[in-house]
């Protein structure tokens, strides 16, 4: 590929930066499936690729990241504001051939199901990005078209360039792509027949890991090298080429390394789970810590002996319920925690590592175990989604973040409830009145089941950091007096 790569002038203004979006109609479209396939045809033609999920999810960019080698990010219109959205974007791309972008379930859906606010159609608008429609046409014949048809017309600017059909089989594809293009005028980009042995298990939080899928990275190149033959990915690559440059306007109030107002002169280290059991992590949230001047410290509560030397702790969401027994046998990994916050050690947990941090942890087949026990409290299997979705969270009561932090953007997604919640925070559903009080609080520690979302109001990285300064100082002064 011969185009400039996405990079930011000295006006802040992105001189290239191809992409496209992969859009379905529902969930169970072949969305991930596919994308991944495509970032391995990409890679494989040594091309360097940039992948984004939209919305919340933290599976799919795993996946995403098995094949292009580091970490991928999301976009979620809910989460931050357009500007925000875009700079996120263009950061993150930044170096790259090309940027693939993965929808969220059905194309229009955005908040509550009847809003496109948050929907993968509202990342392309905001964003401007090309679209191409996967089409499960399990079931299809010439209905199809009228599916397409739908999704062309139901937004005037649904900014759907072309399509890629789905379980679907190539002796009839060439046929149905001239019905598509002289019918419909939109392209067909290929199609994808049935493969079932390449296909990704679920569980209750989606898809399974890239961990627990047996020959993952055998299963991508084999996807890959299909999808060479199956898709029209010169097409795609020119496609992405026409996506409209983009202004890399830094948002205001996003300072660059740490902040005035904090000790130049320390660099907090923060312990950031990450295991099997504690996988979910959003790395725009890593990337904004370690820009105002954090160092992060990773570690294992599953396979580490004890908490590493740190100035703060982030225990994040995950699976800890699969691995309750582990979790519980580990029981230097639990003692050295819960002596670390006894003593005023920073912390946030949010739900597996919330859940994590309590005295009981009820696994999936209502066996307890016993936890850190930091907080009180036990977490047990409820069999269905609990308060799941976005919310927006404001203070309630005095606790590490302060009472004066704003509105802080986040979302719940969990089988499991607690016994202590906590009331340290309101969470609001968004253009509903349903809400509730959550999250344990106090001077040193928020945690509960919501995933925050950094970059919806940075100072709740701002102030955690300000914490680990303080305790690394007054540990700093404590060892020279002495």
């Amino acid at each position: 590929m011969t185009d400039r790569k996405c990079a930011v002038s000295k006006e802040e203004t992105v001189n290239r930066c191809p992409r496209i979006l992969l859009a379905a109609g529902a969930s169970g479209s072949g969305k991930t499936l596919i994308t991944c396939g495509l970032l391995q045809a990409l890679r494989g033609r040594g091309l360097r690729v940039t992948s984004f999920k939209c919305g919340p999810d933290y599976i799919d960019p795993m996946f995403h990241a098995r094949v292009i080698g580091t970490r991928a990010r999301n976009l979620d219109t809910f989460f931050t504001d357009e500007e925000t959205t875009r700079y996120l974007l263009v950061r993150g791309a930044a170096q790259a051939d090309i940027s693939v972008i993965e929808g969220v379930m059905g194309y229009y859906d955005g908040l509550g199901g009847n809003f496109v606010q948050a929907s993968g159609y509202d990342v392309a608008r905001v964003t401007d990005t090309p679209v191409i429609l996967i089409v499960n046409c399990r079931g299809m014949g010439l209905s199809l078209l009228a599916y397409v048809k739908g999704f062309l017309e139901f937004q005037k600017d649904s900014r759907i360039r072309g399509v890629i059909l789905n379980q679907f089989s190539g002796r009839r594809y060439p046929e149905t792509k001239k019905l598509l293009e002289a019918e419909l005028g939109v392209k067909a980009y290929g199609y994808v027949p049935p493969v079932p042995e390449l296909q990704i298990e679920s569980r209750h939080l989606g898809l399974v890991t890239p961990d627990e899928v047996e020959g993952l990275r055998d299963k991508l190149g084999r996807l890959g090298q299909m999808l060479e033959q199956t898709l029209d990915i010169d097409g795609l690559l020119a496609l992405a080429r026409t996506a409209p440059d983009i202004k890399n306007n830094r948002p205001s109030g996003f300072g660059s390394g740490l902040l005035p107002d904090m000790d130049s002169g320390i660099s907090p280290m923060i312990a950031v789970a990450r295991d099997e059991a504690f996988c979910f992590l959003y790395e725009e949230n890593l990337e904004l810590l370690r820009e105002l001047g954090a160092v992060l410290k990773f570690f294992s509560p599953l396979h580490d002996s004890e908490l590493p030397h740190s100035d703060g702790l982030l225990l994040c969401g995950g699976y800890p319920e699969l691995y309750a027994g582990r979790l519980s046998e580990n029981c230097s990994m639990k003692e050295s925690i819960h002596r670390a916050l006894e003593g005023g050690l920073p912390c946030m947990a949010e739900c597996g590592g919330f859940m994590y941090l309590q005295e009981e942890l009820e696994d999936m087949e209502g066996v307890s175990h016993a936890m850190v026990g930091a907080l009180p409290g036990r977490s047990f299997y409820t069999k269905k989604l609990s308060r799941f979705g976005y919310i927006t969270l404001r203070p309630k009561k005095e606790q590490m973040l302060g009472t004066d932090i704003g509105e802080i953007r986040a979302h719940e997604f969990h089988y499991f409830d607690s016994t202590a919640c906590g009331d340290a925070f309101h969470a609001q559903k968004p253009l509903r009145a349903d809400g509730w009080d959550c999250m344990q609080g106090s001077s040193s520690c928020i945690a509960g089941f919501p995933h925050l979302y950094y970059y919806s109001n940075p100072e709740i990285a701002v102030r955690f950091l300000r914490k680990c300064v303080q305790r690394k100082r007054e540990h700093c002064e404590s060892a020279q007096s002495r």
